[in-house]
């Protein structure tokens, strides 16, 4: 998920992870707590989210509960189709104005009517710099978004505006959009939660909303977000969408290991764990039987460098490091096998995917890696991998590539930097990492375009630019099709593979099990259906 212009902030992002986690025994709740106890009320496990503001996350973590809490204009549905939601139509005559027409009668969990203005209100206040949202990115190709975002080396600089210029609401139900030059895709990404719509209640205090979301979907929040502990939603009476809620409530558990989750799923204590650890796929196969669901995903792990750190400048280098990870290994030996090794930076699902895109570079050889690693000059000093700790897994692949380079590079000095999950993000957009680090991707919407701009196009983390790269992106968001974008797409993915600033590692195949306390459980890549669950 995305990113900010100054400050990408590329994710572990759209909602194919309704995942993890636990917070000691008790797990989000008393000890007693039992999963979909009370009437109606079904739990689902989750790890702690970093906001609950739709424009000011990309962390799957958030937008799983973003998802229940809000409708945007359109969802893409399990054929990777789109399909409207909040919106009756969008349609455009030349790709580059959009004309949003807005469901009526729809209504926020405080009563509020939703509107146009409501959706220029929220994307608005995510593209205004001075917010600093992480969302802000998205935004970028509105007319308009320059002004509300000077450009860093105009020291001082301040917006000239306070709105996108490219916003125009027509009428109470009708929004109309002016991109900076036609893009095919828009449709695509206003599935995306950072394009979900705020209630004028919300600008009265942000940081309190934050806390406190009113949204416009079928669940409303209920109560106050207790932090590594719970989050509880209740059905929204007043619903007018397309999604009515089957039950009355979700409970979200918050955890700090899926071990931890996958137990108290086990033991019927949470009723969803979208994420079961690969170690435990086979048991809980055996377990859970026809509640064992296995769903191809469009999460991705990269190990991405500090390009800005002249260490890691040298293709050369970053291919050498890349060559002497064994990834069907590191695969088999900390995911069972269910994970797939990748040579694309593209996942399997997604138009435009190649399985060999990389060639050479991402296939391990550990005599060609030395080679290369020597002709780069070598590494001295210290290598500090960075990772989150919001689950064992990654500290596990870590100590194996860690023990990787070890043998087939040489270098000595190798140091583990496990961060908090909830700074994780925040210590890679403000380039505090000075090693390789993971990074994880979960598909907002599926494009190629949402891969490489997002994580490769201009701001990244990596501080990596390419003039090539950039105008092989411009030229594919500009084509008048899917179909006519996807070879410039993977022009541009050969141009990024070329200089491998961040290398593909492996594909997801998510693993989800439910207990027998629920039913009409759909779960699809792209979205997590809580609206569909019904408690027995």
């Amino acid at each position: 998920m995305t990113v900010l212009k100054k400050a990408r902030g590329a994710a572990v992002l759209l909602a194919a992870a309704l995942t993890v986690g636990a917070c000691g025994g008790s797990s989000g709740g008393s000890s007693g707590d039992q999963g979909g106890q009370g009437a109606g009320q079904f739990s689902v496990a989750l790890n702690e989210p970093d906001h609950l503001t739709p424009g000011n996350t990309s962390s799957s973590y958030s937008i799983t509960v973003l998802q229940a809490l809000f409708d945007t204009l359109v969802v893409i549905d399990a054929k990777g189709q789109t399909r409207m939601r909040a919106a009756e139509s969008v349609t455009s005559d030349d790709q580059k104005t959009w004309t949003i027409k807005i469901k009526p009668g729809q209504k926020f969990h405080n009563d509020e009517p939703v509107t146009a203005e409501s959706f220029a209100d929220a994307w608005n206040a995510a593209a205004y710099g001075p917010n600093a949202w992480t969302n802000n990115y998205y935004f970028a190709n509105i007319e308009g978004y320059d002004k509300l975002n000077p450009e860093a080396e105009a020291e001082g600089a301040k917006p000239t505006a306070e709105k996108l210029s490219g916003l125009k609401v027509v009428d109470p139900t009708t929004l109309e959009v002016t991109l900076t030059a036609p893009f095919s895709q828009f449709p695509i990404t206003l599935a995306y939660t950072g394009f979900a719509p705020m209630p004028k209640a919300a600008f009265t205090d942000l940081k309190a909303y934050d806390q406190k979301p009113i949204g416009n979907g079928p669940f409303a929040l209920d109560g106050d977000w207790a932090h590594n502990q719970r989050i509880k939603l209740k059905k929204f009476a007043g619903y007018a969408g397309p999604r009515p809620a089957k039950s009355d409530a979700v409970q979200f558990k918050i955890y700090a290991s899926r071990d931890t989750a996958y137990t108290d799923l086990r033991a019927n204590k949470v009723d969803l764990l979208q994420t079961i650890p690969p170690q435990s796929a086979t048991e809980a196969k055996k377990l859970l039987g026809d509640r064992f669901v296995p769903t191809a995903s469009g999460t991705m792990d990269y190990l991405g460098f500090p390009a800005f750190d002249k260490r890691f400048q040298s293709p050369d280098m970053r291919k050498a490091i890349s060559m002497s990870i064994d990834r069907q290994g590191i695969v088999d030996a900390v995911y069972n096998g269910t994970f797939k090794p990748m040579a694309s930076l593209l996942a399997p699902l997604v138009p435009g995917y190649r399985e060999n895109a990389c060639g050479e570079a991402c296939a391990y050889d550990p005599a060609k890696a030395k080679a290369l690693f020597d002709k780069a000059g070598g590494f001295t000093g210290t290598l500090n991998l960075y990772f989150s700790n919001a689950d064992p897994s990654y500290e596990q692949w870590m100590q194996a590539v860690a023990n990787q380079l070890k043998q087939n590079l040489g270098i000595a000095d190798i140091q583990f930097r496990k961060i908090p999950a909830a700074d994780y993000l925040s210590t890679l957009r403000e380039k505090k990492e000075d090693g390789p680090y993971r990074n994880n991707w979960v598909m907002d919407y599926p494009s190629p375009q949402n891969y490489l701009e997002s994580m490769w196009g201009a701001g990244n983390r990596m501080g990596w630019d390419n003039k090539q790269f950039n105008d092989l992106i411009a030229k594919a968001n500009s084509a008048s099709t899917m179909e006519a974008s996807i070879p410039l797409y993977q022009q541009a993915e050969d141009v990024a593979l070329a200089e491998m600033p961040m290398i593909p590692l492996w594909n997801w195949q998510d693993q989800a099990g439910y207990s027998n306390k629920i039913t009409g459980v759909l779960i699809d890549p792209y979205s997590p259906n809580l609206d569909t669950i019904t408690v027995k």
